[in-house]
């Protein structure tokens, strides 16, 4: 079998742990360097293939991939486009096949999420709708914990780490001032639809350390008269309180409290800002001082405090990904399957990705408690594995030493092509 080159780029929002995933794509790879040539990155995702904008990762030291694994955000950019059908602009398809045949890529690796799965579903179908022979294999990615069938997603545990400090950290901040100054902290934190990150607030709190903490799930409809007898009844009770808000909740009218009537790239209503919503919220109805936070890029930038089990499974789903193309895998993405929680045991599984694309995962109603403003034992269960661990980045003159790639462009054979 003739040896093909190989296509890895990274696709939506990027995360702490999203290079860990590279590293274990060019790393295996490089250790089959008799079934598998080059592996080209995709400058800019999907974008760099189209665009037949192309890095050359033989160009990088053996060192300089594996800190990767260590490096937070995407080492050879990101993108937010997602492909068409073939029916819909067959231009693009014939494209990517020009810039495959070009380059002599028979494997394709795309590191991302939901709307990433059906890119890499969509590539995968080329073989037969056009007769181009490519391998595409998803690699899992999303800080939002929202594709189907895997455990939990590469991304998350950092992020829920992350926040889970954060809230620690700040609810300590709050209760010290609370006596004559502010008694309610708001935190915003990502998730559109699925509550898995605002969860993560809640392990802030443990039996032995206490903390009053509300969270707002998208899964739950806001309630504000109910909201503020949770935050009045805390702050009477504990002198403060921690709001942990989802920049996805939505109120009665089925409206984003947050929406501002503005659309990302994939027509997904742009949110941020629900943070000063629901403090106003708080001022209005209780009279009580405030302050709130953006978690916002802070999250899932957060290598110095990522979770070891979060860049283990990086790693690994990159690593796989590789393993299973060379096994003749096709339109399929490695998934983590929990084996049990005590001690926590995962080993890697397989979905099909025609079972992952366009599917999204919430959280399961027994994870969220009662009374809708925090989670059960068996969320907390469920979250508590993923966090643990400390992987903490080398430092240089106090600071995270972290990797730049050298990305030198590999020479371009085609014609410009115009997206």
């Amino acid at each position: 079998m003739a040896i093909k080159n190989a296509f890895y780029a990274q696709s939506g929002g990027v995360t702490a742990v999203i290079n860990a995933s590279a590293a274990g794509v060019i790393e295996a790879a490089r250790n089959n360097s008799d079934k598998i040539g080059n592996i080209y990155a995709g400058r800019n995702g999907i974008i760099g293939a189209l665009t037949e904008d192309l890095i050359d990762t033989s160009e990088e030291t053996a060192e300089a991939i594996s800190a990767l694994r260590h490096t937070p955000s995407g080492a050879f950019g990101s993108c937010r486009y997602k492909l068409k059908s073939v029916e819909q602009n067959r231009r693009e398809y014939e494209r990517l096949i020009e810039v495959f045949k070009a380059h002599d890529i028979g494997y394709f690796f795309y590191n991302g999420g939901g709307d990433s799965a059906d890119t890499c579903l969509k590539v995968s179908q080329i073989s037969d709708t056009l007769g181009y022979p490519i391998q595409a294999i998803h690699i899992p990615k999303t800080v939002d914990n929202d594709l189907p069938i895997t455990d939990c997603c590469p991304g998350f545990g950092s992020v829920a780490k992350y926040i889970a400090v954060s809230t620690r950290e700040a609810s300590f901040d709050v209760a010290s001032m609370a006596k004559t100054s502010t008694k309610v902290f708001v935190l915003e934190v990502m998730g559109r639809h699925a509550g898995w990150i605002a969860a993560a607030g809640g392990l802030a709190s443990s039996e032995d350390c206490e903390i009053p903490i509300i969270i707002l799930f998208p899964e739950i409809t806001f309630d504000k008269a109910k909201f503020l007898t949770k935050v009045d009844h805390y702050v009477k009770e504990y002198g403060y309180c921690s709001v942990v808000v989802s920049e996805g909740v939505k109120g009665a009218d089925g409206n984003f409290l947050s929406d501002q009537g503005l659309r990302d790239a994939f027509g997904h209503a742009q949110l941020g800002g629900v943070a000063p919503v629901v403090a106003n919220i708080i001022k209005d109805g209780l009279g009580l001082k405030y302050h709130w936070g953006v978690a916002d890029y802070l999250q899932r930038a957060a290598r110095h405090v990522a979770s070891k089990t979060d860049v283990q499974q990086a790693y690994a789903m990159g690593k796989a990904a590789v393993e299973y193309a060379i096994a003749g895998h096709n339109s399929v993405m490695p998934t983590i399957d929990r084996q049990s929680n005590s001690p926590y045991r995962w080993e890697v599984g397989m979905a099909k990705l025609s079972d992952v694309a366009n599917v999204e995962k919430m959280m399961p109603a027994n994870y969220i408690s009662e009374d809708g403003f925090g989670i059960t034992a068996a969320c907390r269960e469920y979250l508590a594995p993923l966090i643990e661990g400390e992987d903490y980045p080398p430092y240089k003159n106090g600071l995270p030493d972290y990797v730049r790639l050298k990305n030198m462009a590999v020479t371009r054979k085609l014609d410009d092509f115009k997206l």
